[in-house]
């Protein structure tokens, strides 16, 4: 399966993609990550990447989108992977298609995890971490049982400079302007799907597996990989083929059965001639033997008799 994640900042798509991670064993691209490993690594790309960071420029897109085509490479990616952090807008959605497209490995699923600005507005600002153990709190939802200090070592629980309302309402609206677009984008080509981003992770996560199994039964069903390449669609194809025509071979004596019916209306045909064959007419022709009986009558030698008298 390979998908795409999208989400405000606070949405809960990061924790909900680790949990996605672990059940079915794809990796995850964060471009965060990705550009870490290739400037530790020292790849052309990587040393690309670390000139615009040092310069404070934005890393072009062309070589987050290498990056990516490089990890698609990669064994544990062949059967699938989760984009987290890119696209982040229009042409880099455009462009990232379209190098998919070129490797045979289209996007399947556009996931949105949905939560109304303000409860986003709640998680980041309340948001407290653990300075010693990185435990995080949040002093709306998930507050510690001792103001300030962490329930599991007792250290001191920190506030993030860039977790204040200001930073955060303009962080949300940069999202708005231009993230939030992809949700039409990812919606006219079909592959968009919501799940509300608002309770327990756990019941997040059961929405979340719930939209992604309802993906893909179909995608198995017509011989589409779930996974990169054409292998594991062509996998599943050839199991299903003996299901298909045993089903078939199966069937088809049924329609020989309705075959055999066909006798019946002959046999019907032959009953005719039995109905041509009435019993009744010699009766008639009895009748009309009889006839003569009447017209010989005893009386009229009586009558000859008198007269010679």
């Amino acid at each position: 399966m390979r998908i795409v994640l999208l989400g405000a900042p606070g949405s809960g798509k990061g924790t909900q993609s680790k949990l996605l991670v672990e059940k079915y064993k794809i990796p995850q691209f964060s471009t965060g990550d990705l550009l870490r490993a290739a400037v530790s690594a020292g790849t052309e790309l990587g040393r690309k990447a670390k000139a615009a960071m040092d310069a404070g420029q934005l890393v072009a897109d062309d070589v987050v989108l290498g990056m990516i085509q490089e990890r698609l490479a990669t064994p544990d990616a062949k059967g699938g992977f989760i984009l987290d952090g890119f696209p982040r807008n229009i042409p880099q959605a455009q462009s990232l298609d379209a190098m998919l497209a070129r490797v045979g490995q289209p996007l399947q699923l556009a996931l949105l995890v949905d939560v109304d600005i303000e409860v986003l507005m709640k998680r980041l600002t309340g948001r407290r971490t653990c300075g010693t153990c990185g435990a995080i709190y949040n002093v709306y939802y998930t507050p510690p049982k001792v103001p300030g200090k962490c329930d599991k070592c007792g250290g001191m629980l920190q506030h993030r400079s860039d977790d204040n309302e200001n930073t955060v309402r303009n962080r949300l609206k940069v999202y708005e302007e231009q993230t939030a677009p992809l949700v039409s984008y990812y919606k006219a080509q079909g592959k968009l799907r919501t799940a509300r981003g608002v309770g327990s992770i756990s019941d997040i996560f059961k929405s979340i597996s719930d939209i992604i199994e309802a993906q893909m039964r179909p995608l198995a069903a017509v011989g589409v990989g779930t996974g990169s390449g054409a292998k594991p669609a062509t996998a599943r194809a050839v199991a299903a083929r003996p299901v298909a025509k045993e089903a078939a071979g199966k069937a088809a004596p049924k329609k020989a059965v309705k075959k055999k019916a066909a006798p019946k209306k002959a046999a019907k045909k032959k009953a005719a001639p039995k109905k041509a064959v009435k019993k009744a007419a010699p009766k008639k022709a009895a009748k009309k033997k009889a006839a003569p009986k009447k017209a010989v009558k005893k009386a009229a030698p009586k009558k000859a008799a008198k007269k010679k008298k």
